[in-house]
């Protein structure tokens, strides 16, 4: 594991492809087989033969060996039967399905704990990424960082939404990277290391980095779906990754000091508890009778203390559940749980 730095992965010398092409990426030879591909796919259908081709298409011109694992997430139009179909004829090839639609954060899990390979190719299967761009992210997985992000260049159309999205991300988490939300690389035990909940992959990198782990970033382009429809649209899909935007920065920041901010908060309650209290006292002993009577400063002082002294017992039972949670991470690195 590294320090968790965003490192800058300088252009390759790469050798020209034939024709005058632009050069080919230099794929590590230790980097040729030890990865997998990972496909999320959720009703994508006439997108599978196309994606296939193209990865068989890739792999041979680059010389890789990879494995490729569909994770069919619930399909109902045949996604999961096209798959097998397709995957029968190639090389390392898998095919695994969730019974029912779950999110693509647990298509991802699934993968992980499937691969076989050290590293992970994260490919979406809409084909709105080029096959081509896989070498390209083992040649800067081959720089030595543990993630490689795309950044999308090019048109499209959320990127309006998008770019708001990533700047509150680089803001409230100081990440580095410009995007959070496209094809990735990584090392397979990153994913099976950090506990995602749903829909949380938007924020795999983040809480990634907030581990330590270094993190690279390269441009590729975004074309348009070949077929079907987009999967992630519409209003509430943007209020639902704002709110997990908030909870993935309050858990980032406080789930390992709790008492910082519950207990923090209880104390400050208590205290003004205790300081309307006095006040209270001193307006009785001098007789001076406030405008509005003694019986709502008296209210006031109860309804701060009890709020102060729940928010402090909060705070105190959540420490003990993060040290419960340090532990059990201990023993799960250790190859105590689940080893």
């Amino acid at each position: 594991m590294s320090d968790g730095t965003l490192l800058q992965v300088p252009p390759a010398q790469s050798p020209a492809a034939p024709g005058g092409a632009s050069p080919l990426p230099v794929v590590p030879p230790h980097l040729r087989s030890n990865f997998a591909v990972l496909v999320p796919a959720f009703d994508e259908l006439e997108n599978v033969p196309a994606l296939f081709a193209e990865l068989r298409a890739t792999f041979d011109r680059h010389g890789l060996a990879g494995e490729v694992i569909v994770v069919d997430d619930g399909s109902k139009d045949g996604t999961y039967e096209a798959a097998l179909r397709e995957a029968a004829s190639f090389p390392r090839a898998r095919v695994l399905r969730h019974r029912r639609n779950r999110g693509k954060t647990e298509a991802m899990v699934t993968g992980a704990y499937a691969a076989e390979s050290e590293y992970l190719v994260l490919f979406d299967a809409d084909l709105q990424h080029s096959t081509e761009e896989i070498p390209r992210f083992l040649e800067a997985l081959g720089k030595g960082v543990d993630i490689v992000t795309g950044r999308k260049v090019g048109h499209y159309d959320k990127r309006g939404v998008s770019s708001i999205y990533n700047r509150l991300s680089q803001t409230l988490f100081d990440v580095p990277v410009r995007d959070l939300n496209s094809m990735k690389a990584f090392r397979t035990e990153i994913l099976r290391e950090i506990p995602l909940r749903h829909d949380w992959h938007r924020f795999f990198v983040v809480l990634a980095h907030a581990q330590g782990y270094t993190v690279s970033e390269i441009d590729i382009e975004l074309f348009p779906r070949r077929a079907g429809v987009a999967k992630f649209s519409g209003r509430r899909r943007v209020l639902v990754g704002v709110g997990d935007l908030v909870v993935v920065w309050f858990y980032l920041k406080f789930s390992e000091k709790p008492m910082q901010f519950f207990g923090g908060g209880g104390l400050l309650l208590i205290l003004a508890g205790f300081l309307v209290g006095l006040l209270t006292i001193v307006l009785r002993v001098a007789g001076t009778m406030p405008p509005f009577g003694y019986r709502p400063l008296l209210t006031f002082v109860v309804l701060l203390e009890t709020v102060g002294f729940i928010l402090f017992g909060f705070g105190f039972m959540a420490e003990l559940i993060a040290t419960l949670r340090t532990e059990v991470d201990e023993l799960r690195r250790r190859g105590g749980i689940g080893g």
